[in-house]
């Protein structure tokens, strides 16, 4: 048991709970340290076995995290006891949570009554076991764009992290920390897990700031409800653009006016504000997904490949294939 300064006592605990940790290749060494620290804190600070984990890899070598330090597991993935959770880490790309032997070790996991989870990336994993339809779940939001393309039927939040009865999910990051905190809280009580909070000097306790972004108000530098929810109205009609009409329509405001709004705000008018978020959109496809540019010109609301490549290069002062990375195998060909 590690020793500390700081004790807080806690109720006996009934069974010590034992987290499995899969690392794949390109996992987020942040959201991943930040998971297990807070379970590491928990045991100081009550002096008891209150968790226990183990580190894992498909093949039971060490794996290469993004920031290219590699760490070292205990073991290859196997079949777990079923008071286990298994929780899949992982970063970009996306695919490496796909891995046939990771889906499989989770879609038996859950089968046989086991909890199952994702950090960063790691609900692709669940999501190709089949289990996130009409669930609550999330991901890093750098990665919700091509997931929606990869998955379109399953849809994450915002949140910085989700439980959904035997499923689990955060963002990454520091949502990570967010998310075992509240574990550790529905385990041995708020009051603790508040401890546990202030040990990783986190004084701001898990649900006060649900969502993984600023808010559009924040990176806007406005607070008009008006300009707030046309752009939230923009983002959720990138593949089928609206009309600036329609966009003044659904406003209550006249075309000029609602140009008035975004000059003031952003320096520009709402359809280069559009155009702007599409492409963007565009931006992280190329460089998350094996999309054609086709698919990723129809999905950014462009008609032709011409149109897209040549708004993208005005905008980002490359063309759309100097980008182009792609997160997997490309369609009907093997990676070299």
């Amino acid at each position: 048991m590690p020793a500390g300064a700081a004790f807080l006592a806690v109720p006996e605990a009934q069974t010590t709970r034992t987290y499995t940790f899969v690392l794949v290749p390109g996992f987020t060494l942040l959201a991943f340290a930040s998971a297990v620290e807070p379970l590491r804190i928990a045991n100081q600070l009550s002096q008891k076995p209150l968790y226990c984990w183990q580190v894992v890899s498909i093949s039971g070598e060490q794996v290469k995290s993004s920031s290219g330090i590699a760490v070292a597991v205990e073991g290859k993935l196997a079949s777990l006891d079923r008071d286990a959770t298994l929780l899949v880490c992982a970063g970009n790309p996306i695919t490496a949570a796909a891995a046939p032997p990771v889906v499989a070790a989770v879609a038996r996991h859950y089968r046989f009554g086991g909890n199952v989870g994702g950090i960063c990336t790691g609900s692709v994993a669940l999501a190709k076991a089949g289990l996130l339809h009409n669930r609550r779940f999330t991901l890093h939001w750098e990665n919700q764009p091509a997931f929606r393309e990869i998955f379109p039927t399953d849809t994450p939040s915002q949140n910085r992290y989700e439980r959904d009865e035997r499923l689990i999910s955060c963002g990454g990051g520091a949502a990570s920390t967010d998310m075992m905190l509240a574990i550790i809280a529905a385990d041995h009580g708020a009051d603790f897990a508040a401890m546990v909070s202030e040990m990783c000097l986190r004084t701001v306790m898990p649900g006060v700031d649900a969502e993984q972004r600023s808010s559009l108000s924040t990176l806007m530098s406005s607070r008009n409800p008006v300009l707030i929810a046309t752009v939230n109205l923009m983002n959720r009609h990138l593949d089928a653009p609206l009309a600036m009409d329609e966009l003044a329509e659904a406003a209550g405001y006249s075309r000029r006016h609602l140009e008035r709004l975004f000059q003031n705000a952003v320096a520009m008018t709402p359809g280069e504000f559009y155009r702007g978020l599409r492409l963007d959109r565009g931006r992280n496809l190329l460089s998350t997904t094996d999309l054609t540019l086709m698919e990723i010109s129809l999905a950014c609301g462009f008609d032709s490949v011409s149109h897209f490549s040549k708004s993208f290069r005005r905008r980002f002062g490359v063309p759309p294939t100097k980008l182009k990375q792609g997160i997997g195998v490309p369609r009907g060909g093997k990676r070299g």
